[in-house]
């Protein structure tokens, strides 16, 4: 029964029911299928893009800043009470609407090349942000490289776990005949049960590993998981892939520093940094600047004499002459009233029209040290901008001499796992020929057999570690990572 059990479970979960290359060709992916699909959908590249994006338009608005500032206000009111007429500059006692518009241009003539600074750094710091961007593409690019390998070591174990499955299963039914036949106790069928169950538990173990790393890959694509995935088993060859073992790590480093996106974003950083200090510097010395201003105003009280009114009286006049005092004489007289009208508004604001052109000069004296101190700010962020950069070198160089010493660790490790593989394969040959002939035992058997299933398991992990740490180097030497 239990025999029956470990065979059904066996069926059940064979390779077949996990995804495989070989159906919808949609649903396989390869490796560069995978670098280039979290390049597209990794959400930390799509935030370096954003920050990217924001220092174009801070390049761009410092870029713009050089134009000439121009401002226009307008303003309608009414006055009441005693106050100046906008337009007489005489007071008035009276209520009164009013309209005032105005306009002022300001173009900066000589600033000691603060503009031209603050856009030179500027225009470095959107480059080290590019650099950034490119930084992180190629380490995304990296440790999609590191979990397609696990996943396909995963897929390689289930591969080794189902054909020591099917070996216990051949060992077990020809152990049962033998059995049936009086040539091997019934231990022997109870041992080999036991080692196809112990097989078939390392199988369900192997599958979840590779469904695990499957998870673990698509969340690093930023993918669905519910979307159909098989990997695509490239035809690697580990000798193809030592060639850059060869080189030395200190020639690795030097091409690694060229291209490397840190080292560059750190050298652009130093020079924005530097670039800064110099704006900084420009805010202690005068700033010279030409001026222009426009202003025209209306009020409805704003009155002119468009012609007078004539008003004729007659006056009696009485003169006096030597003591007597004579008949009353009658003289006409003529008054002359002023006739005001209201001045339209075009009129008001075409007369009231004014411009001013003036140079300014703007000397700094005292604003709290705040300039002074911006300039100890700007020389302290270029000091840690400098050990930035020689941090990222030195970090760089580490990891490549680190970086190198791994692949030549894992080369030795991988041919030792070879030769002890193709040992341990002539050693379960050997044991199964003496095991049909009945000169050896079943445990003798099972050990060597689970000898072999290790020893291959750790060839296979060997192998794909090799790969990886072959495939850090050519990111190093900025080589397209694919298998």
């Amino acid at each position: 029964m239990r025999l029956f059990l470990a065979i059904i479970l066996c069926l059940l979960l064979n390779p077949n029911a996990y995804a495989q290359p070989g159906g919808n060709l949609d649903n396989v992916w390869s490796l560069e299928r995978c670098v280039q699909y979290a390049i597209d959908h990794n959400i930390s590249i799509k935030q370096d893009s954003l920050n990217a994006r924001l220092a174009k338009y801070t390049l761009k608005q410092s870029q713009l800043s050089q134009l000439p500032t121009l401002s226009a206000n307008g303003s309608y009111g009414r006055s009441l009470g005693r106050s100046i007429n906008p337009t007489t500059n005489q007071f008035v006692d009276a209520d009164y609407n009013f309209v005032s518009a105005s306009g002022n241009g300001n173009l900066l003539l000589f600033g000691w090349m603060q503009v031209r600074n603050i856009i030179e750094k500027n225009r470095y710091s959107l480059e080290a942000y590019l650099a950034d961007l490119d930084q992180l593409k190629d380490d995304v690019s990296l440790n999609v490289a590191n979990s397609f390998l696990t996943t396909l070591l995963a897929e390689e174990q289930i591969n080794i776990s189902k054909n020591q499955v099917d070996l216990s299963k051949a060992q077990l039914a020809q152990t049962r005949a033998f059995t049936d036949a009086g040539r091997l106790p019934e231990l022997n069928v109870a041992q080999l049960e036991s080692q196809l169950a112990t097989d078939s538990s390392n199988l369900i173990n192997s599958i979840a590993n590779y469904n695990s790393a499957v998870l673990d890959l698509k969340s690093l694509l930023n993918l669905d998981f519910s979307v159909p995935f098989s990997i695509k088993i490239p035809d690697v060859e580990v000798g193809e892939q030592m060639v850059v073992s060869h080189l030395q790590p200190e020639e690795v480093y030097e091409k690694a520093r060229t291209h490397f996106g840190s080292i560059k974003s750190s050298q652009l950083r130093v020079t924005s940094a530097e670039k800064g200090l110099a704006a900084s510097k420009g805010n202690l010395y005068p700033q010279l600047s030409l001026g222009y201003q426009v202003g025209t105003n209306w009020a409805n009280n704003y009155q002119t004499v468009s012609g007078y009114k004539t008003d004729t009286t007659t006056t009696n006049i009485v003169t006096t002459q030597g003591g007597f005092i004579s008949l009353p004489t009658s003289l006409p007289e003529v008054n002359y009233t002023p006739v005001l009208s209201s001045i339209p508004l075009g009129t008001q604001l075409n007369n009231n029209f004014r411009q001013t052109v003036f140079l300014n000069l703007n000397i700094p004296i005292l604003n709290g040290w705040q300039s002074q101190y911006a300039v100890r700010q700007a020389r302290i962020n270029l000091e840690s901008q400098q050990l930035n950069e020689y941090n990222a070198e030195l970090t760089l160089k580490q990891n490549v001499y680190k970086a190198h010493n791994n692949a030549l660790n894992s080369i030795q490790k991988y041919y030792a796992a070879k030769r002890a593989d193709e040992a341990a394969k002539r050693a379960l040959d050997f044991a199964t020929k003496r095991y049909d002939l009945g000169l050896t035992s079943t445990v003798d058997l099972l050990v060597t057999q689970n000898s072999a299933f290790t020893a291959a398991a750790n060839l296979a992990l060997a192998k794909y570690d090799l790969i990886f740490k072959l495939k850090v180097i050519d990111y190093y030497l900025g080589k397209e990572l694919k298998l």
